[in-house]
Parts: structure tokens; sequence; C-alpha cells
């Protein structure tokens, strides 16, 4: 447990990711007051396949919430409601009588439903239009499709559906279901957007898109404002009674932290996701992902989307390849050793390419490797394809808006790495603002649990109060960075599965 500093009353906020689980406590000036963390496990039982154990999810938000109960307590510190910021487009199905789950979470790095996506290849312009997302295995709707008829358990859940029993939903829609006791099948708007089964327009579940996948919504989550009553807690004793005061994605928690409208946000973990606030609704572009980016009583923040499968997990994987004990700090370590890459390229598309490429077929490639190159180039050259993937999505969304984009707000694990971050301001050409707050996906769901609370208004009041960022501004000659943008962008090309983007 680490603690920082007190305040009277406290949010907990449950930010359950894809590596580990963190309860937060939050007070009323917006800070973190206490954080709990536990490891979670990632599960591969086949070539592509990324699943984690329900049960394992929910010890571990068991462990965290109350740990980081008994400490708010014992220090004297009122609970006032529980907030839950979410690793999204994991997708759960359990049944509705007995609360069994059918299967694994199957993770949003799953690779699995690649078949159902290409079967229904024909009806991506309108998935695109009408729900705001790219056609791929990483929404929620493909992974239950493949749920209903490739799984070995598609005639229970065939079965569970037509009875009425079934029922799907992300990880913040599972672990509601378990903190009310069964009571509450709800979502917020951002949960629901990462579906493909979600209007934008409509802000209702689209019943054409569920039975394009097949899916009846009788099925799905009600859909709530992000800032919400969504019952109460009474799977914890310590707990019981206490108010559940907002749900969001992780990514949308993180941009409900980092400022008003226009801001543009990139999360550095496992994966990254970068995120323009936006006060309409965007018009559609391609490569890119039009979403919720939260919601409250007072109206919906809409937002301009990109989804990173391997940023953080590039390190991983590097660091796996090459044997180290610690995969990713000591890769980190190795990239810190040189200068810079020595000219290596490492596009790591071991999983497919997500935005602004979408290429599900593309494969990793380590590119322009000499005799004299050695494992700390290749270490760096890893951390390089962060900034470059980050890069290529922020240059997606300068021509999707017509606007001039002045900085980055940047947050996550990662960003902790000062060469990244300074090699993010060279190659955008423009500030990259740090947050000083580390957990800013479970800050940002305390901060509308807070509104819903009556605390703020809005986000933008603790906002206010927060430690202004650390500033990473461009060094590198323009010259140099074209040149290595270019190289980057050949090498990505190669890698680019045929007729692909």
């Amino acid at each position: 447990m680490t603690l920082l500093h007190a305040a009277a009353e406290v949010v907990l906020a449950i930010d359950q990711g894809t590596t580990n689980t963190k309860c937060v406590a939050v007070n009323r000036d917006g800070a973190v007051v206490c954080i709990a963390a536990a490891p979670l496990a990632m599960l591969s039982p086949r070539d592509q396949w990324m699943e984690q154990s329900p049960a394992d999810i929910l010890a571990s938000v068991s462990t965290t919430l109350q740990e980081a109960a008994k400490e708010c307590t014992d220090r004297g510190f009122r609970i006032a409601g529980i907030a839950i910021s979410n690793q999204r487009e994991t997708a759960l199905a359990w049944d509705a009588a007995t609360g069994d789950v059918i299967g694994n979470a199957i993770s949003w790095q799953c690779r699995r439903s690649t078949g159902v996506c290409d079967r229904i290849a024909s009806h991506a312009l309108e998935i695109h239009e009408r729900t705001g997302l790219v056609l791929d295995p990483l929404v929620s709707a493909s992974k239950w499709a493949w749920l209903l008829t490739e799984s070995a358990l598609a005639t229970r859940a065939k079965d569970l559906m037509a009875s009425g029993d079934l029922r799907f939903g992300n990880v913040d829609a599972w672990l509601l279901w378990w903190l009310t006791g069964g009571k509450v099948h709800a979502t917020d708007h951002t949960n629901a957007s990462r579906t493909a089964l979600f209007g934008l327009t409509s802000l209702a579940w689209d019943s054409e898109m569920a039975g394009l996948f097949g899916i009846d919504i009788s099925a799905l989550p009600e859909v709530k404002t992000s800032a919400s009553h969504f019952g109460v807690c009474n799977a914890i004793g310590s707990l019981q009674g206490v108010p559940i005061v907002s749900m969001v994605g992780d990514s949308h928690a993180a941009l409900a932290a980092q400022g008003p409208s226009g801001t543009v946000k990139a999360t550095y973990g496992t994966g990254s996701s970068l995120m323009v606030a936006l006060d309409e609704l965007p018009r559609d572009s391609k490569g890119l992902a039009r979403a919720i980016g939260y919601s409250t009583t007072s109206g919906v923040q809409y937002a301009l989307e990109g989804n990173i499968a391997m940023s953080g997990a590039a390190l991983k994987w590097v660091g796996d390849f090459l044997g180290l004990a610690d995969p990713v700090a000591d890769t980190a370590a190795l990239a810190a050793s040189v200068p810079d890459s020595d000219g290596v390229v490492f596009v790591p598309a071991m999983a497919g390419l997500g935005a602004p490429w979408w290429d599900a077929s593309a494969r990793g490639a380590l590119l322009n490797l000499g005799p004299w190159h050695t494992k700390a180039h290749m270490a760096r050259a890893a951390l390089e394809s962060i900034t470059h993937q980050v890069t290529d999505v922020f240059e997606a969304m300068v021509e999707a808006t017509g606007v001039v984009l002045p900085a980055l707000s940047a947050d996550g694990g990662a960003t902790r790495n000062d060469s990244l971050m300074q090699f993010q301001a060279d190659m955008l050409q423009c500030e990259v603002r740090r947050s000083q707050r580390e957990e800013l996906s479970a800050i940002g769901a305390a901060w509308l649990g807070g509104v819903t609370l009556g605390w703020w208004k809005s986000v933008d009041e603790p906002y206010r109060m927060a430690a202004p960022p650390q500033l990473f501004s461009p060094l590198m000659p323009n010259d140099l960075r074209v040149t290595r943008r270019q190289v980057w962008l050949e090498s990505v090309r190669r890698t680019l599965s045929q007729g692909a983007a």
C-alpha cells in the first residue's frame, strides 16, 4: 500500500487493467490518498488467443478493494462511493440464473474472432458509419459472435440466449454484476461504444448491428451515462451499501482527467489509445474510431480515437525474445544504453496493426540490421516504435479534424521513461505534456464519480486543482525527424498485407 495524503471523504476507484488491478482512493481535492494493487495473468491457450480468468479478475478486484477500504477506514476517511475504470473490449458472457461464466474473458488483444470479421467484411463500411468503429477482432461484438458460433461452448451460449438467461458484457458490466450481487446488468456510454453494437447518434443499442453479429439485444446491459448511480455494493461486507457512482473505459477515464475539450491525450500501456476530445460527434474518418469520450447528465463528450495494439507490449516482446529477466524494465534499460537505434526499425505488428492502418494480417518486422548492431539497438528500436505508432495516429487526427493540434497530453506507466517522452516530442514536433499523476484512469473514474455525488459540476473543476504537467519540447532538427519518419513509414508498408492501406 502506498500512502500519499488524506481528506475526509473519498471515492474508491477500481482500475481493472490488462496486467494488474488497482484500487485508488481519491479525495474531494481530486487527489490520490492511497493505492492498492494486485497482478493479473494473461492466458494464451493457442496461437493468437489471449484470455483471462474471470475468477482471477474478481479476486484481484476484491483484494485491492478490501485493502484500500481498510486503509481508508483505519485512517478515518468516509468512503462515499465506488468508481470503475476498466480494460475495454475484453468480453465476457455469463448465466443470469447462476452467475456462472461461459468460458474465460476474451481479451481485447485476442485475434480468435478474425473469421467472424472476415464473414461480415462486406458490412465494414456500414459498421463504421453507424458505430464509429473499424471492423476488427478488437471489438467486443466479434468475440460474442465467435462464442455463439465457433466456440466449444456455443450450444450452451445459444440455449441461454434463447431462454433469456444469457448476459453479455465487458469487464465493467461483469464487475458491476458481481458487486451488486447480480442485481444490476448495466454499462456506460464509453464501454457500449466499443462493442460495434452501439449507435453513436441514437445513443442506444443498434438492432441491425446486433442482428448482423447474431446477438440478441436482451443479452446486452442497460446503457447509462458514465457518471451515474449504478447500484450499491453488497459483495464485500466492509463496503455494504456503498453506491457505485461511475463506470468508464480506462482510456476514456484518462481523457476525463486530462483536461477540457480539444485536448489530445495518449495513454501508454500494454497498448496505447489516443483520443481527442470534441464537443460534437466528429465526421467519419478512415482509420480512426468515433467514440463517446465520457458522459454525464449534462451531456456527452465525444472523441476521435486511434488504438495501437502493441506499445508497452512491444518492449515486453523484445525482452522475452532476448531472454531478459525483467522483460520490460531490462529492455528499457538496454534502450537507454544507446543514443538511438542506429537505423534499426522494429514494427511490432505480431498481432496485426491497429490505427490508422487496420491490417489484421500484418506481421512484425525487424529491419535494416547490420553486423555491428547489438541487442541494445533492437531494444531502442522497440522503444522508438511506440513513438512512431503514436505519431501515425496523431497525424491522422490532424488530417481528420483539419485542426493544428498544439500538444499531446501523455499518461500511463511507460511515460516515466524520459527518453520515450523526449523522442515522442521530437517525432511530433510539438510539446508533450506528461501528467504528474500516474493513476490517471482511476483518477478520471473517481472524478466522474465525484460529479455523480455532487462534489463538482464537471471534471474540469478537479482538473484545475491538479498539479501542472511536465513539459517536453522537440529538440531534434526537423530534417532528421522527416528522414526518420520516412524510414518508419516505408518499414510499415513492408509489413502490410497485400491490398492494405
